[in-house]
């Protein structure tokens, strides 16, 4: 397993590491198989979405802002019960194709990690299987 971390700045953001994880599929030297990529926190996930234009990720947290507003009715304590809920929502881990040493994504699409409770330092795991013998 290879792992990735960074700092995200906000605290809510949609952080592109599809850079990140093609770093660690290449390092992985796999050619054909799968990179499974996974957020080990409760208050943040990975997802594949546009990279292109920014009001998608404006749109995505606007959104979920209005699904699982910040002042809920919340009976956990700590002040960040929606993020709790939001990285549910979002999911703590994708699994990619992998094609000649590439992530397999369509023509706008990136990879993301959703932070819900930031700034924080965050960690991403990637294991990239070798479908190929």
């Amino acid at each position: 397993m290879r792992k990735t971390s960074m700092e995200t700045h906000r605290r809510q953001q949609m952080a592109d590491i599809t850079e990140r994880v093609q770093a660690a599929v290449e390092a992985a030297g796999i050619e054909q198989g799968l990179a499974v990529v996974y957020a080990p926190h409760t208050t943040a996930g990975i997802t594949v979405n546009e990279g292109t234009d920014p009001h998608v990720e404006r749109d995505i947290l606007a959104t979920l802002a209005q699904l699982v507003p910040t002042d809920g009715s919340y009976a956990h304590a700590e002040g960040n019960s929606d993020a709790h809920v939001k990285a549910t929502l979002v999911g703590n881990s994708v699994t990619l194709m992998v094609n000649e040493g590439r992530l397999a994504l369509g023509t706008w699409q990136r990879l993301f990690l959703f932070e819900g409770d930031g700034p924080r330092r965050r960690r991403v795991w990637v294991e990239v299987v070798n479908s190929r013998p």
